[in-house]
């Protein structure tokens, strides 16, 4: 008997800050390692507070759910809307925004399941200490690097 204990949402919890959120469906614990997923919950008007970034370990395919969100994948920029679907190859530099009027929702499908839900809660808790004002960008970057993320570099100026 395998002592997983299958069952819906076995994760569920979510983790957010201000209506950005994240709310695990699937975790690695209960995959085998294989698949993590979760919705994103991003409301209107809302950029992304952590660099863009990369990770070398898994590919990370995004569906849009409700709303749309603009993926900037190696420069590019690629809007998700309801039905559709994006995969993010490793190693992609990639961010997103919500350049919208509507909240958006998508599901994010990390293989393997390389990251999980306390990559999400040190960030979500670094930016609620933060109170409205930026985050603290090295203690970001830490956390980013601790969990199998690369910061991008921004351009020089």
């Amino acid at each position: 008997m395998s002592s997983m204990n299958p069952g819906v949402n076995p994760a569920d919890e979510t983790i957010g800050t201000k209506g950005l959120s994240v709310r695990f469906l699937v975790s690695g614990e209960n995959s085998n390692g294989s698949v993590a997923a979760f919705e994103l919950m991003v409301p209107s008007a809302q950029r992304l507070p952590a660099p863009a970034h990369s990770h070398d370990h898994y590919e990370e395919t995004i569906y849009g759910i409700d709303g749309v969100l603009t993926w900037t994948v190696n420069g590019k920029p690629i809007e998700v809307g309801p039905g559709e679907a994006l995969c993010i190859p490793r190693g992609a530099v990639h961010r997103f925004d919500n350049n919208g009027t509507r909240d958006a929702k998508t599901l994010c499908v990390i293989t393997p399941a390389a990251i999980g839900p306390d990559y999400f809660r040190e960030t979500f808790g670094l930016l609620n200490a933060a109170a409205g004002g930026p985050p603290d960008k090295a203690a970001m970057m830490e956390i980013m690097r601790r969990h199998g993320l690369t910061p991008a570099m921004p351009p020089p100026a």
